[in-house]
């Protein structure tokens, strides 16, 4: 590709972050700090992740991404829940799942997402109907498991964020998609880290 075809590519995405809304640019900078500190197993991801949340969930909306946007208003309930459960004295370890169990989540999770993607293509002016509907089922799944401290919750949210940043890029929702970009980068980062602190409290 020559420099006038890649600035041509690249054009768009320049003039999509260009037109940011300070709204979008605070749901970004809080999320990044939510992923960075849930890595650190600090509880103040749950009050920055909230903070997110609630702004994406009206930009998703705007976006005519329905699914996300209830997705996003359940992260904000969930980081009360997350908040009051990492604040018990006995938080802090991390806990593995069987494979049953994980199983089990995922069928009832896609199960689900089969129903809903059905009434959105039909009810609904819903975009992406199918991935919208499983990202938003599988990331219910997953949220759970952070607030639980599951050390595999990090897999689900590798999958789950490279399909969101796919999303939010092709409703013109650049720098979201940016920041799920980033979100990949950290769950995989997050799972390393998650590993080595499981062995580390299962070796003492």
């Amino acid at each position: 590709m020559n420099l006038p075809d890649l600035a041509q590519t690249l054009l768009p995405l320049w003039q999509s972050l260009r037109a940011t809304s300070p709204a979008e640019i605070v749901a970004v900078v809080t999320g990044l700090a939510y992923v960075l500190l849930t890595v650190r197993r600090n509880r103040w991801c749950w009050v920055a992740g909230g903070i997110s949340s609630l702004i994406l969930a009206v930009l998703a909306a705007q976006s005519r991404l329905p699914m996300q946007s209830g997705l996003q208003a359940w992260y904000v309930v969930m980081s009360v829940y997350g908040w009051l459960q990492w604040s018990q004295p006995a938080a802090g370890r991390i806990v593995m799942w069987s494979a049953g169990r994980h199983l089990a989540g995922v069928i009832a999770s896609l199960a689900v997402a089969a129903l809903v993607a059905r009434w959105l293509a039909t009810e609904t002016q819903a975009a992406w109907p199918v991935l919208d509907a499983a990202t938003t089922t599988l990331s219910l799944f997953a949220t759970w498991q952070v607030a639980r401290m599951v050390r595999e919750n990090w897999l689900y949210w590798i999958v789950i964020d490279a399909v969101s940043l796919v999303l939010y890029a092709a409703q013109g929702l650049a720098l979201t998609a940016v920041l799920f970009a980033i979100y990949l980068v950290v769950a995989v980062a997050g799972y390393i880290a998650w590993r080595r602190q499981w062995h580390q409290q299962t070796s003492t």
